[in-house]
């Protein structure tokens, strides 16, 4: 879910290189029909913020294996200027839109610890920043979607990814050097994470058949360090 773009695309292509079946949604029927033909997966439009069309936006899909959803949508809020419009749009998008795509997709996932999905959450979550009030909010969310769903799927696998500063990423690619290079500076490792390093991360979590119930920080230490 969100393949379109930045991370979630980047997974999509890997594995459809390595030829899996994959299935990618986005919220424009024609990008996401582009896309998926440019990378040879099949393309389904869906916006997870309008979780009541979820269900038959997905009815031809009949088996899934893993599921990633890497839907996201960039919401800067703070609590002095808060937008309910927004929050409510992220909040809706993420916590109920991603809940929904589950409780569609469960009874066509194979009952093994072989079958898992990966949340995509975010660091924001441990590092707040100005007109972060609802990412983060959402994304210490994810860590409780994942543990509820960990224990009402079993003995399909469930865990989450909270990638960091990702430097090569659309969103962050653009931005000034000395802003990329002051996160860099707070990083234990001296290295941002990149798009391969999240993509790698997934891949983990969906075939190692002993990891369930984790939040796996990818971020080079950034989340914990006092630097």
């Amino acid at each position: 879910m969100g393949g379109t773009a930045g991370i979630g695309l980047a997974f999509a292509r890997a594995r459809a290189a390595r030829g899996d079946e994959v299935v990618l949604t986005g919220r424009d029927a024609h990008r996401a029909g582009t896309v998926a033909k440019e990378i040879g997966a099949r393309g389904i439009a869906l916006d997870l913020s309008r979780p009541q069309e979820i269900g038959p936006a997905l009815a031809g899909v009949e088996r899934v294996d893993h599921l990633v959803l890497a839907g996201v949508a960039r919401d800067r809020n703070t609590v002095a200027g808060y937008d309910v419009e927004s929050a409510l749009h992220l909040v809706t998008l993420k916590l109920v839109g991603y809940t929904e795509v589950v409780h569609t997709l469960a009874p066509r996932m194979p009952p093994t610890a072989e079958s898992a999905l990966v949340i995509f959450g975010g660091q924001a979550k441990e590092r707040p920043y100005e007109g972060a009030t609802t990412v983060a909010t959402v994304n210490a969310g994810v860590t409780g979607m994942v543990r509820t769903l960990a224990a009402e799927l079993a003995p399909v696998r469930v865990n989450a990814v909270h990638p960091g500063i990702v430097g090569d990423s659309p969103y962050w690619a653009d931005k000034p050097a000395e802003v990329l290079e002051g996160y860099r500076a707070q990083t234990p490792t001296g290295r941002l994470a990149r798009m391969r390093d999240v993509v790698d991360a997934v891949d983990l979590l969906l075939r190692n058949p002993a990891v369930n119930g984790v939040d796996l920080a990818v971020d080079g230490g950034w989340g914990w360090s006092p630097r």
